[in-house]
């Protein structure tokens, strides 16, 4: 059995907001508020496929201490503008 829509969202959101450090919670939280709903499945299946990734590896692509992997750059960099602007 496939995972709906609304579940699939749903364990996004809890995922981005249940990390392994408090900052990558605030910050992923805070973008997957503001973007899962209006992204489309393949924006939906990178974002799935970024939060696997480890948190210190995150926080650095995040923070620009390190590049991001090329298929995740554009991903980061609006997550990285998003909480800039929210400063």
């Amino acid at each position: 059995m496939s995972e709906t829509h609304e579940n699939r969202l749903k364990r996004m959101k809890m995922r981005s907001m249940r990390r392994g450090i408090k900052e990558m919670d605030i910050i992923l939280e805070r973008y997957a508020d503001d973007n899962l709903a209006s992204m489309d499945e393949d924006a939906l299946d990178l974002y799935d496929a970024l939060l696997h990734e480890n948190d210190q590896d995150l926080y650095q692509w995040v923070t620009g201490q390190k590049p991001a992997p090329e298929h995740f750059r554009s991903l980061i960099k609006d997550i990285s503008q998003a909480i800039s602007g929210a400063e």
